[in-house]
C-alpha cells in the first residue's frame, strides 16, 4: 500500500501539473488577444488625440488671423454710427457761421472743437473722407442722389457733394452721397 500511496500522491501531482500547464497554455492565447487589443485601443486613442490637437492648432491659427479682421469690422460699425455725429457738428457749425451773430462765436468754436477732435479720432482709426467734389464718378465710392445739367462741366463730374463719404482701408463705411454732372444738356 504504501507503494500505491507513493505513487497516488505522484500521479495527481502529474495530472496537476498537466492540468496547470493547460490552463496556462489555455490562457496565454487570452492575454495576447487582450494584449493586441489593448494595444490597438491605445493607438487609436493615439490617433485621436494627433487628431485633436491638429485640429486644436488650426483653430487657434485661423482665430489669431480672423482676429485683425474682426476687429477692423468693429471699429468700422462703430465709425459708421458715429459719422452722423460728426454730419451734426458740420451742420451746426454751418448754421451757427451763417447766422453771424458775434455772440455766437464761442459756440462755433467750441462746437468746431469737438468737431476736430471726433475728426482726429476717426483719422487716428484709419478712416479718411472719400474724394468726391471734382472727381469723376464712381459708383463704389460715390452714391448719386442727382444728376443735374452743367455746361461747365464735363458729364459724370460731380459738382456737388450732399454728403460725405469715408472709408477703412479698402472698405467703404459710408458712400459718398454727391450731384453728378449731365454735362450740357438739360432734363
Amino acid at each position: 500500500m504504501p507503494a500505491e500511496e507513493a505513487s497516488a500522491p505522484g500521479s495527481g501531482d502529474a495530472h496537476h501539473d498537466e492540468q496547470d500547464v493547460q490552463d496556462e497554455a489555455g490562457q496565454a492565447p487570452d492575454v495576447a488577444e487582450d494584449l493586441a487589443r489593448v494595444i490597438a485601443e491605445r493607438d487609436e486613442y493615439l490617433d485621436q488625440l494627433q487628431r485633436a490637437r491638429a485640429d486644436f492648432d488650426n483653430y487657434r491659427k485661423r482665430v489669431e488671423r480672423e482676429r485683425p479682421v474682426l476687429a477692423e469690422a468693429g471699429v468700422r460699425d462703430l465709425v459708421g454710427e458715429l459719422l452722423p455725429v460728426l454730419d451734426n457738428l458740420e451742420r451746426a457749425l454751418e448754421a451757427l457761421v451763417a447766422a453771424g451773430d458775434e455772440g455766437a462765436a464761442g459756440i462755433v468754436a467750441g462746437v468746431d472743437m469737438v468737431k476736430q477732435q471726433l475728426g482726429g479720432l476717426l483719422a487716428g482709426r484709419g478712416v479718411e473722407e472719400i474724394p468726391a467734389h471734382g472727381e469723376a464718378f464712381d459708383p463704389t465710392v460715390h452714391e448719386a442722389v442727382q444728376g443735374v445739367p452743367s455746361p461747365d462741366h464735363p458729364e459724370g463730374t460731380v459738382v456737388a457733394v450732399v454728403e460725405r463719404g469715408y472709408r477703412m482701408s479698402d472698405a467703404v463705411i459710408r458712400p459718398a452721397r454727391v450731384v453728378v454732372s449731365q454735362g450740357g444738356r438739360g432734363h
